[in-house]
């Protein structure tokens, strides 16, 4: 199976990406910086290069050609303005989910927010953040192409991770450990009975394997 991961540098990707390769998975992360590939390969990835903020559909179409997965964990990062979460936050996961469904790509994987929602109001850095992540997730939703499942975790923190967490439509408010998020993605991307769900994520006291298989029905 070949994962593809926009955002392959990003803090969940770069613990994302060994959990699969351990998995026998091959594993590609985009970045746009070629002195990042050396954390990659560390890491059991394949670095591929593409800015996301510039390329055409139809390049990183080419680039998802033969996966079976593809997962959004881009960001602008929370030193950025109101700029860049639209061009990374929105219009780089619009771009990644029309990519992944012209390349035929059958599963979907994105990393959103909790609170996500394009109707948010307010004029702070942090609510477009919400409305641009939110304005994706209902781009995704119209991707008939592609089994979906979209992640919305609390507060990341750079905890260690517990393996315990609370995943349901609607959790509450709290917290997460980024580790907790790329074990939930590995095994999300295992399950496709997830298919369709937007699952909110924090800690909590259920193993991650169960947590999915309950949410899956299973």
């Amino acid at each position: 199976m070949r994962i593809v991961i926009a955002g392959g540098h990003g803090q969940i990707a770069l613990r994302l990406e060994p959990l699969l390769a351990a998995r026998g998975y091959e594993v590609a992360g985009i970045i746009r910086d070629p002195e990042q590939g050396g954390d990659l390969r560390a890491a059991g990835a394949e670095p591929v290069l593409c800015d996301l903020e510039s390329a055409s559909v139809e390049h990183v179409a080419g680039i998802l050609q033969g996966a079976d997965v593809a997962v959004f964990a881009a960001g602008a990062g929370p030193g950025s303005g109101a700029e860049r979460k639209d061009t990374v936050d929105r219009a780089a996961a619009v771009l990644f989910a029309d990519a992944a469904e012209r390349a035929r790509v059958r599963r979907f994987l994105m990393v959103s927010s909790m609170g996500a929602d394009a109707r948010h109001d307010g004029g702070e850095v942090f609510d477009f953040y919400l409305r641009a992540k939110g304005e994706a997730d209902d781009h995704l939703r119209t991707r008939l192409g592609l089994e979906w499942t979209i992640l919305r975790p609390g507060a990341l923190t750079d905890d260690a991770g517990t393996g315990l967490v609370r995943l349901e439509a609607r959790t509450g408010p709290g917290s997460v450990p980024r580790e907790d998020v790329a074990a939930m993605l590995a095994e999300l991307v295992d399950t496709p009975a997830t298919a369709g769900l937007t699952l909110e994520l924090v800690s909590g006291s259920t193993p991650v394997s169960v947590a999915v298989k309950d949410v899956a029905g299973n």
